[in-house]
């Protein structure tokens, strides 16, 4: 006698196979509903891994580190120690006739007050490069990009 048959009944093929066929189904409901629960847990755990870690104490120098550099006070300081070595490596009669600009991809970009100095500089490229390179080898400046333009 089947298990899936009544006590006192008489059990064929067909009724063993829907019986067999419906405890099936009813076991991939289950296996489908305890995949989604899964699914959801994750989901939840995560959703409150992601609260939890914006209510945990950060360090004092994590916060600093990202309050400077939203408000862009880093640049500010590099600009300045920037204009300081430049003044240097220009040499002091044609620091006058330009300003540092931008630092961009190892690029400086220098605005120049005509185009008689923008030659000049071009002449001494190499030489302010290296001179650059030994005051800010952090900065690692690898050209400079005259143009002429207003400095104030």
């Amino acid at each position: 006698m089947d298990a899936f048959c009544v006590v006192g009944t008489v059990c064929s093929e067909d009724a063993t196979t829907v019986f067999a066929d419906l405890f099936m189904t009813l076991s991939d409901e289950r296996l489908v509903r305890a995949a989604d629960h899964a699914i959801d847990f994750a989901a939840r755990r995560e959703r409150e891994a992601k609260r939890s870690y914006a209510r945990r104490p950060k360090k004092i120098a994590d916060v600093i580190a990202q309050l400077i550099t939203r408000r862009g006070y880093g640049r500010i300081e590099a600009n300045e120690q920037l204009s300081d070595v430049w003044s240097v490596a220009a040499g002091e009669p044609l620091a006058t006739y330009s300003r540092p600009g931008k630092l961009r991809r190892g690029t400086l970009e220098v605005t120049v007050t005509n185009s008689t100095i923008m030659q000049e500089f071009s002449f001494q490229k190499q030489r302010i490069l290296a001179e650059l390179g030994r005051k800010l080898p952090d900065a690692k400046i690898r050209d400079l990009r005259f143009r002429v333009g207003q400095i104030n």
